[in-house]
């Protein structure tokens, strides 16, 4: 069900020992993550600098992959992305790799749409042909994200925030509408630990932890998966490195904010939980806001 971290701060930050030797680092993660389970089949990273974005992607797993170490030591940006994949829907393949990108918009997602093979259509009949043509892969994070974006041209003038809470709405509705039974709505059990959750709610539950941006904003939803947050008042001194991890002048330092978000817990701070059944946003200041997703 896959792994992913992300981070939005006001001023070039690197991410390089979250990802690779903090305590709970992604790297750990793609081997075995909280549940027990690895997540082997691909990883990327995205980011955002001086609004450039930059995407890497690769099949092989993450805790293999020599590639992974050199990305890792490289990203830095005041938006960052990566993820570690366990395939649900859709093969190991480049094409189903995360992050998906359009422009500089960037999606991770943690989770899955039960009775995808119902909802595809209806996601697809929603869309324009040519974002339709665009899909490249057979995931449906993928297509999360085309529909997003369709949104956000259909809505031009409406948040990120409310383009994601119409987006899981629809999502809701047609599984809802599919053939296969599906929990669509925030589940009652606690989804805070996923070790205790039977199987069969696992799988029959719709679960979208998105995040994504387009290029500006970072945003998304908790819907029943794991996710975490931390804020960060000052550059983060790293007890791994020894070393602060932001790019910013002394006499700067007290401007800077940051807000990680992450499926788990990644370094022994405090880290707060996202609710489950809400939507959040990370401005440029780098702070968080989140409120319950409403129901159609």
């Amino acid at each position: 069900m896959c792994r992913l971290y992300a981070l939005r701060a006001t001023h070039p930050t690197h991410a390089a020992c979250e990802l690779l030797d903090a305590q709970n680092a992604l790297i750990h993660q793609s081997r075995q993550d909280g549940r027990g389970l690895a997540n082997p089949d691909g990883w990327g990273m995205a980011r955002m600098l001086a609004g450039e974005g930059r995407c890497f992607r690769q099949v092989t797993p993450a805790s293999q992959s020599a590639t992974y170490r050199r990305e890792a030591l490289q990203l830095h940006g005041t938006l960052l992305m990566a993820h570690v994949r366990r395939a649900t829907v859709g093969t190991p393949a480049l094409t189903n790799t995360h992050p998906f990108r359009h422009g500089d918009a960037f999606l991770i997602h943690n989770g899955h749409i039960p009775a995808f093979d119902e909802v595809r259509p209806q996601l697809c009949a929603a869309l324009s042909m040519e974002r339709a043509e665009a899909i490249r892969g057979s995931t449906d994070s993928e297509h999360v994200l085309a529909l997003l974006l369709q949104l956000r041209a259909d809505h031009p003038d409406v948040s990120m925030g409310t383009i994601t809470e119409m987006a899981i709405n629809r999502l809701r509705s047609w599984c809802a509408a599919a053939a296969a039974p599906v929990n669509t709505g925030v589940s009652d059990v606690p989804f805070d630990d996923l070790t205790t959750v039977p199987h069969e709610v696992l799988h029959g539950t719709l679960a979208l932890n998105i995040i994504w941006t387009d290029g500006t904003t970072l945003g998304g939803a908790r819907y029943n998966r794991t996710l975490w947050y931390r804020e960060r008042r000052a550059p983060y001194l790293c007890p791994i490195c020894g070393n602060p991890h932001a790019e910013v002048s002394r006499s700067d330092a007290g401007s800077y904010r940051a807000t990680v978000l992450a499926s788990e817990r990644i370094t022994d701070e405090h880290w707060r939980s996202v609710p489950n059944g809400s939507g959040f946003s990370v401005d440029g200041a780098g702070k968080l806001s989140h409120r319950p997703l409403a129901t159609a």
